[in-house]
This record gives C-alpha cells, structure tokens and sequence, in this order.
C-alpha cells in the first residue's frame, strides 16, 4: 500500500493537496471555486500553478477513460496548432 504525504499547496492559507482533493470530491471544479472556498491563490499567489495542477490531476482522476483519451487528444491538438 501507497503512503501518501501531504504536500502544503498553499502556505499562506494552509491548504493542503488533500484538502483540494477533498473539494473536488465535495463538487468543486475550478479554481475560481478553490478561490472562494479554501482562499487558493488569494494572498501571494505562488501557490496558483501548484493548485491548477493538484486540481487538474483530480479532475482527470475521476473521469471515465474515455473521457480522459478524448481530453489527451484535444490537449495534444491544442499544442500542435499553438
């Protein structure tokens, strides 16, 4: 069994890896929600990409597969016309 440690996202806030994990869990899916609900990226700003990423990779984990393939697919199309 994996053991995962908590990784602080936000310092100035005190919010941790987990605590955005939960909030995608509880129906959160932006960073605007984050912002209002858990104060990500509202004093320093520092921890804005971190948070963007722990988000993105909890959204990603919870679509089916399927999903995911078409959201690589579009990811990918998107950096070869940028």
């Amino acid at each position: 069994m994996a053991v995962r440690y908590k990784m602080i996202v936000c310092v100035c806030n005190n919010v941790s890896d987990r605590k955005i994990r939960q909030a995608v869990d509880s129906g959160m899916s932006s960073m605007s929600e984050l912002r209002e609900n858990l104060g990500i990226a509202t004093c320093c700003g520092k921890c804005h990409s971190c948070a963007k990423s722990v988000l993105r990779e909890c959204l990603d984990n919870r679509a089916p597969a399927a999903l995911r393939h078409v959201q690589a697919l579009v990811f990918q199309q998107n950096i070869q016309t940028a």
